[in-house]
């Protein structure tokens, strides 16, 4: 099993498009030979990781499938169709390190039983399902994590990602190495901070976070 994630950005005129596929390919997507696990993703610019972040012009893919069926995947119709209205595109092939929590009730990630031995960049993947009556308290709490996070040696990139504006949230960033976001993650005051407060104020009704080391990547992402 491999996870992938496909970012397209697409010009103001095709945002109607980019909603209409939303919508018609959830199934088609889920429902493809050798995929484990997908989610079609909404985006946001990765400022304030609120919902007045979230983008139009930005959408994704995530998904778990089978090595051997990535190919046919990457050649299907649903992939070409947001080719033809991406004026740019990322694309990154990861293979899961850690993932502790859950996405929809399910694990979503294979991890393997060899610890991975090897160095160069990592992804982190967080997704939260935020307790209703807690949203607001968990919004006020973003803006000193944010400020963190953007500041945190070694961080490459980080934007927002969910599946609905409100609710489904989470974070999708690229590190130098694996040292530069345990630090951030461990020993950056504002992130154990909220760490703490999550778990006595209970945000998330869910919430999941995995490491991936990033084996290939091509195209732009921010």
């Amino acid at each position: 099993m491999i996870t992938v994630i496909y970012f397209w950005k697409v010009k103001p005129k095709f945002v109607p498009i980019a909603i209409f596929y939303m919508a018609i390919h959830r199934r088609a997507v889920r429902k493809f030979p050798g995929v484990k696990f997908a989610k079609l993703l909404g985006t946001g610019k990765g400022i304030t990781f609120t919902p007045l972040d979230a983008s139009a012009l930005r959408w994704g893919i995530l998904l778990t499938i089978n090595q051997s069926d990535l190919n046919k995947f990457e050649q299907s119709s649903i992939i070409k169709s947001w080719q033809r209205i991406a004026n740019s595109s990322y694309t990154a092939k990861l293979k899961p390190i850690s993932s502790h929590g859950f996405w929809s009730k399910q694990q979503p990630f294979e991890i393997e039983d060899t610890p991975w031995q090897g160095d160069g960049k990592i992804v982190a993947i967080t997704r939260a399902r935020i307790a209703w009556l807690q949203n607001m308290k968990f919004w006020r709490a973003v803006p000193p994590v944010t400020n963190s996070l953007h500041n945190s040696p070694g961080l490459i990139a980080a934007i927002g990602i969910g599946e609905a504006p409100i609710g489904l949230q989470g974070t999708f960033s690229i590190w130098q190495d694996s040292a530069s976001l345990r630090n951030f993650a461990y020993k950056g005051e504002a992130h154990s901070r909220a760490i703490t407060a999550t778990a006595e104020n209970k945000w998330y009704s869910e919430e999941l976070f995995a490491r991936f080391a990033l084996l290939a990547e091509s195209g732009e992402l921010l």
